[in-house]
């Protein structure tokens, strides 16, 4: 991993943590960026991982990077990578590296579901106990994952059916944590759910 900028200020509560937040094409923009900002504000280690998968943003021009619903591409340009965050492929994603995985909504989700490599990456952070985190839409990785099965989970109302389906117990609540899963409901819940990001790396 590289060494980051140290930040000058009051001691943070996620020094020494590392998060990676794993996007596909057409991720819902707010739900990357608060995050990067809030955890990296705490002192987390940030690092974006783009896949190349999914729905194409318009204009669909070949080899353009990874971009959100609303524009905002991977590299993000008004940020330093190196400085602020890093990116890595998903290949070059090892689990020792990262506290926490975060996987925003929009249509990026439906696209990381059927990604074998995703999923493996998925199962195997549950199991070492590192917290997996998702809104939105983003829950819908963690059902082909196979990990909501009888816990307490929260997601955009669109995928409620789903999780039922796959044996959650949906609540509608702004952000749910059970175990070593957190999961949030909509961008306006972003800071609950962000906060209990932080309370769990802390």
């Amino acid at each position: 991993m590289p060494k980051y900028v140290k930040r000058v200020g009051p001691k943070r509560r996620l020094e020494n943590r590392r998060v990676a937040i794993i996007v596909a094409h057409e991720f819902e923009d707010v739900e990357l960026l608060y995050p990067f900002l809030r955890l990296s504000e705490e002192g987390a280690e940030v690092v974006v991982v783009p896949v190349e998968v999914g729905l194409h943003p318009r204009p669909s021009v070949r080899g353009k990077p990874v971009t959100g619903r609303y524009g905002t591409p991977i590299p993000l340009e008004v940020f330093e990578e190196g400085g602020r965050y890093a990116i890595r492929r998903i290949d070059q994603v090892e689990l020792e590296d990262f506290d926490a995985l975060i996987f925003p909504g929009g249509f990026s989700p439906d696209a990381l579901r059927i990604m074998p490599k995703v999923l493996e990456i998925v199962r195997k952070a549950y199991e070492r106990g590192k917290i997996i985190a998702a809104i939105c839409h983003g829950p819908q990785v963690l059902i082909s994952a196979g990990l909501v099965k009888g816990r307490k989970v929260t997601s955009y109302v669109a995928v409620k059916d789903d999780l039922v389906n796959a044996g959650a117990i949906f609540v509608n609540e702004p952000a749910v944590k059970d175990g070593n899963i957190i999961t949030g409901r909509v961008p306006d819940d972003l800071p609950e759910f962000c906060q209990m990001i932080i309370e769990a790396l802390s």
